[in-house]
């Protein structure tokens, strides 16, 4: 699995949101992630993810100026896509960033169409996008030392819709609030 880019940490200037498209698990999946990170700590260390942090990023945006929010809505609202099973079942490691993540072995079709669909609708509103391929992956651990990928317990994850986020970054972490949710047929 390829690394994706780093997003910007800091948070969005005056005017600004910090915003992202992601997959955002229902209660059952957050608590099936949140003890595979406890089981991946044990393997590697590092600082553990708050469990209301897990997500699967889809296109992060970045610093938005607040008035192009209703374009954004306007993009995500065209999108007409199908629900399916995401299966996380890869636990990887990150050197240059020290991050613990879990992973899917195979992307879905239909995740893929999700995000081609979502970045051709961002590009086609103006809206920039990062043209590497999607990594879908779950942060469980930053400030780890990695190692050897343990074997892991796959987390099945029914995708049912996706969500738009802004977040702001303190000393003592990311928050996130989700602005907009669009279910999956």
């Amino acid at each position: 699995m390829t690394e994706p880019g780093l997003a910007d940490s800091s948070s969005a200037e005056p005017g600004t949101l910090r915003l992202f498209f992601a997959l955002w698990p229902d209660d059952a999946t957050r608590i099936a992630l949140h003890h595979a990170g406890k089981w991946l700590h044990k393997h590697w260390g590092g600082r553990r993810m708050r469990p209301d942090t897990l997500h699967i990023t889809l296109a992060f945006l970045g610093s938005t100026p607040a008035e192009q929010l209703g374009a954004l809505i306007a993009c995500a609202d065209t999108l007409q896509l199908e629900a399916f099973e995401l299966i996380l079942d890869q636990a990887g490691y990150w050197r240059h960033n020290r991050i613990g993540w879990l992973g899917a072995s195979q992307t879905p079709p239909r995740l893929a169409e999700l995000v081609t669909a979502l970045n051709g609708a961002l590009q086609a509103a103006g809206f920039p996008v990062d043209a590497r391929p999607h990594v879908p992956h779950v942060t469980l651990l930053r400030n780890t030392a990695g190692g050897e990928p343990p074997v892991c317990t796959p987390v099945r994850w029914p995708i049912s819709e996706f969500v738009l986020v802004a977040s702001r970054t303190e000393a003592d972490g990311a928050y996130y609030e989700i602005l907009r949710r669009w279910p999956l047929a």
